[in-house]
């Protein structure tokens, strides 16, 4: 194994300069097939490295306590090559003790700085802030005490089929967060061209010219009336052939012959096909990033392409490439309107019958097109205990739920709404931990800890019988009030996992009422779980019509949707999917990776057709209509997802697929036919 050490702390050329106080952590030993490479560097004291696989880096191992005064870590990097690499940052406490991960990736041909805030090794935040070309950090794994941390590792989580190369300064621990970068390094120019794709890629689809844009929009504004679903489709969209009941005027859940259906409001048999961000919905963050755009729109013309800071993330500034481009087209005035005849029609198309979650569903709601609504809570008086879990518990959580559920008044009557989302990946779903369990670390005092107390009291009767049960001294006060700092015994985790189950449907059953006063006409999809959810959550959330959840994997898993239907009596709907490639210019795939965009279409057509034939299952929703942009979203996602790219140009490979596999997707779900089954080669995740 190697051996080594970084000279300096340095910073990028033209860039602030690392704090006083920062120390380097020194010698480190190398993980897999790391190599270090000879050559002069962009980023004055920096090195470049080599990665052929995920998991090679960089160990380093250091005296217990080193990091405990420290406010920070940080370095200075620039990815090589066209594609993104994801990092991960681990600090462990020992040998085979707890360890917390930090991940994050990076831009091409950018330079920016990684400043990980020690602060959060507490895991009260899934996700930290982007900066410019550091891209989407997220926290995961466990709870450390930084007094006990003695280890770090720094290797590449995922990376393209292509070496990985990169270069950087030293790893360093300081006294304070460093100051953010100003402009980026750019080594080979601006990252994106005059319509906001990629510049440093080529590729056949590229628009070249204003002219080429010009003549493909006008010619989509002019089919667009044309575009009808097939004959066999309701004027909902459901199937023809299949007619469940009279209908009841909205959209309804039904069950016939073993297998789910949703019911349009006529009473046809309706599977849900659906496609996510029917909006205008290519923006890139751009603040600290300026001189990476080749052309930046000005205004008033360009005004609409432009937003500033919303969602918490102030000081962020956007430009939306995909508004300007039909403002280039159409002209300020009317534009939308233009776009939104043309997306409709694109849907009508590739014979989608959902405009699904984080679309500008008033544009369906026009137009008669079958839509659903994503509802966010966030509880003004209850406020929140661990992540963004709600004091449940507390007085005005009832209240905060009937102020929530005020936003359905205005489509509570609407045929073609189909249902609402509770919410989406609340950021508690992410942890290692259970809600119970992060409480009682980051919230001293609440009315959700004092309920665990008197729960617990019920159960006990004494504190020295509680702790006998938990294998840890405690009282029945200490869980109440006061930060618990001490790890939790390995005993605790039954009571705390049924409370946890208590937590969860005390939050979802308030909710679900609260909405059905306000509209008893419509579906509650549930609250979109990311991935495969843990059976004390679908425990708690028996309140819903349907159960959603977000699935990045090859298909629906049948044992997982059989779990669900099993503990809940309820169909599943997934409500978001991808997969994406790196032959068109962008600079990562996705969560879902194939090779070539031919591929995107046959992984379109396996996912899709399999969760048709599945009979606890009533939908897909496919995220996101557009690619997003080359220079990354609001938290740096900047993936090859979409069915039209930034300049509305379609593809046509998955756009086939999916409209095949629409036209034939009742008789799959009927079993009047097998669902397509030639699957693509699918290749590791790259994406941050």
């Amino acid at each position: 194994m190697q051996r080594r050490t970084f000279l300096a702390v340095s910073a990028l050329s033209a860039a602030a300069p690392m704090p006083a106080g920062a120390q380097n952590l020194g010698v480190w030993t190398a993980l897999g097939s790391l190599a270090e490479k000879d050559g002069s560097t962009p980023i004055e004291g920096a090195r470049w490295f080599e990665a052929e696989k995920p998991g090679d880096g960089m160990a380093f191992t250091f005296r217990p306590g080193l990091l405990a005064g420290a406010k920070a870590i940080a370095c200075d990097m620039l990815i090589d090559g066209k594609d993104v690499i994801a990092f991960r940052i681990t600090l462990g406490e020992g040998e085979k003790g707890r360890r917390f991960r930090y991940d994050f990736g990076g831009l091409p041909q950018c330079g920016f700085r990684v400043r990980m805030d020690l602060s959060l090794v507490d895991q009260n935040r899934w996700m930290a802030g982007r900066e410019a070309a550091f891209l989407k950090p997220l926290c995961g794994g466990d709870r450390v005490d930084l007094s006990l941390v003695d280890r770090l590792t720094f290797t590449v989580l995922r990376k393209a089929p292509r070496t990985a190369r990169w270069c950087m300064t030293g790893l360093a621990f300081l006294p304070k967060m460093p100051e953010r970068l100003g402009a980026p390094l750019l080594p080979k120019g601006p990252l994106v061209d005059e319509f906001g794709q990629s510049a440093l890629h080529d590729w056949p689809g590229k628009t070249r010219s204003a002219e080429e844009l010009k003549q493909r929009l006008n010619v989509q504004l002019q089919l667009a009336p044309n575009q009808k679903w097939p004959e066999m489709f309701s004027r909902w969209g459901g199937w023809k052939n299949l007619r469940l009941g009279e209908g009841s005027g909205f959209f309804s859940v039904k069950k016939a012959d073993g297998r789910w259906w949703l019911a349009d409001p006529d009473g046809y048999a309706f599977w849900s096909a659906g496609l996510d961000c029917v909006r205008v919905d290519c923006e890139a963050r751009v603040d600290g990033l300026e001189t990476a755009l080749k052309w930046s729109p000005e205004k008033p013309e360009y005004a609409a392409a432009w937003s500033e800071g919303r969602a918490g993330r102030r000081g962020a500034k956007f430009v939306n490439f995909l508004a300007a481009n039909f403002i280039r087209v159409f002209g300020s005035e009317g534009w939308r309107e233009k776009w939104a005849a043309i997306a409709l029609a694109e849907m009508k198309r590739l014979r989608f019958n959902t405009v699904a979650n984080w679309s500008d569903w008033e544009i369906a709601a026009r137009a008669s097109f079958p839509y659903v609504r994503p509802m966010n809570f966030r509880g003004a008086r209850s406020g929140v205990i661990y992540r963004d879990f709600p004091d449940v518990f507390h007085p005005g959580f009832e209240q905060d739920a009937a102020d929530y559920a005020r936003q359905l008044e205005n489509t509570a009557k609407d045929p073609a709404f189909l249902g609402y989302f509770l919410m989406n990946e609340p950021t508690w779903g992410f942890s290692s931990e259970l809600p119970a369990a992060g409480m009682l670390y980051t919230t001293d005092l609440c009315h959700t800890r004092e309920e665990l107390a008197r729960w617990l009291a019920k159960k006990y009767e004494t504190s020295a019988a509680l702790s006998k049960a938990w294998a840890l001294e405690t009282t029945f006060g200490r869980i109440a009030r006061g930060r618990w700092r001490r790890p939790l015994s390995k005993e605790s985790h039954a009571d705390l996992r049924e409370f946890s189950v208590l937590m969860v449907e005390r939050y979802f059953s308030t909710l679900s009422r609260a909405c059905r006063k306000v509209d008893p006409n419509h579906l509650n999809l549930g609250m979109r779980w990311a991935g495969v959810p843990p059976e004390w959550a679908v425990a708690g959330m028996k309140s819903f019509d349907v159960f959603s959840l977000n699935n990045y994997r090859e298909k629906l898993s049948r044992e997982v949707s059989d779990r669900i239907h099993a503990m809940l009596g309820m169909p599943v709907l997934v409500g978001e999917w991808h997969f994406g490639a790196l032959d068109a210019g962008l600079p990562a795939s996705g969560l879902g990776h194939v090779r070539t965009q031919a591929d995107r279409g046959r992984a379109y057509r396996v996912y899709l057709e399999d969760a048709a034939a599945n009979p606890n299952c009533v939908g897909v929703h496919w995220f996101t209509m557009y690619d997003q942009s080359a220079l990354g979203r609001f938290d740096g996602e900047n993936y090859n997802i979409g069915f039209l790219d930034i300049c509305n140009r379609p593809y046509p490979e998955i756009g086939a697929a999916a409209a095949a596999s629409h036209e034939r997707m009742y008789q799959v779900a009927s079993g009047a036919a097998a669902p397509y089954a030639s699957a693509p080669e699918y290749l590791p995740i790259l994406s941050v």
